[in-house]
């Protein structure tokens, strides 16, 4: 596995000597690779934890804790006992995504990205004992109103089958000319029934950062966080559409596919209401008071 804390390092040094918004920006066309390799059980555990995945196996229908943490458990996210969460590979890759994303080709700051959306496919169920091969690359670069925005691309292959791959949107914020935008309307997600009620603590960051290896600066502390204009720091995006996913789990129903946007960041600590049609297709998290922080909707197989 590539370092991480190499990778954290280098963005914090190079950060400051990158521009984002320049008209000549250009992606590297690099592709990076790590070796087929079994998925290690100590570090999927403790994601299965942080996150309300049940343990492989375990198929159980306990109720969500505080920090969004399951006793018994919620399903694995469709993938079946032994089998990956449709996210980990993700978590699996970021290490990777980091190397590039910090490389001398690539045109962003990456202290302060914010992911804005994720979509994910698997094509099948992986199994945690099979060996995987992960890809990274950069995609695509567009400007976005509130800066540029970067398309992640990250694949997994079992003996060279394409068995999963996602998509993830990053923003580097910075001073456009575009006009703002009025607020999106959010009357579908708003309409959704809440069904689970959720309080996160304040270091919530922090112990996902820890179990992810995701350690941006806006999740860890109000301090690092108001470096890069949040008032607090803020949860994972990641960590909540897998907090929903394990909560929408239906057995014997796959998860095949999963498309999340980012809407507004949750404020740590914070109460979240969770919200899902009848079926569980199509969820959202809410504030208490109604602000929509994420939007979602899945396939199943």
């Amino acid at each position: 596995m590539t370092s991480l804390a190499t990778s954290l390092v280098r963005g914090a040094v190079t950060s400051p000597f990158r521009r984002a918004g320049r008209p000549d920006a250009t992606l590297p066309t690099e592709r990076l690779t790590l070796p087929a390799a079994p998925t290690a059980p100590g570090p999927l555990a403790a994601y299965r934890t942080i996150c309300g995945f049940p343990e492989a196996g375990d198929r159980g229908g306990g109720e969500a804790g505080a920090g969004g943490e399951a006793r018994g458990g919620a399903g694995p996210g469709g993938a079946g006992p032994g089998a990956l969460p449709l996210t980990y590979p993700h978590v699996l890759a970021f290490p990777l995504a980091m190397r590039l994303m910090t490389g001398r080709g690539f045109p962003l700051p990456v202290v302060g990205l914010v992911h804005t959306w994720f979509e994910a496919c698997g094509h099948r169920a992986v199994r945690a004992d099979e060996r995987i091969q992960l890809t990274v690359y950069a995609e695509e670069l567009n400007a976005h109103r509130r800066g540029t925005e970067v398309t992640m691309v990250t694949e997994a292959r079992v003996d060279g089958e394409l068995v999963w791959e996602s998509r993830s949107g990053y923003l580097s914020r910075h001073a456009t000319k575009a006009t703002a935008a009025g607020r999106r309307e959010e009357t579908d997600a708003e309409a959704l029934p809440a069904l689970r009620e959720w309080r996160l603590p304040g270091d919530l960051g922090r112990r996902y950062g820890a179990v992810s290896g995701d350690r941006n600066p806006i999740h860890l502390h109000p301090l690092t966080a108001r470096l890069f204009g949040f008032p607090r720091a803020i949860a994972h995006g990641m960590w909540t559409v897998a907090r929903c996913l394990a909560e929408s789990d239906r057995p014997g129903r796959q998860l095949r596919t999963v498309r999340a946007d980012f809407k507004a960041p949750v404020l740590l600590p914070a109460t979240v209401v969770y919200a899902a049609d009848p079926g569980g297709d199509t969820f959202a998290l809410r504030s208490p008071s109604g602000r929509v922080h994420l939007t979602g909707a899945v396939t199943r197989g």
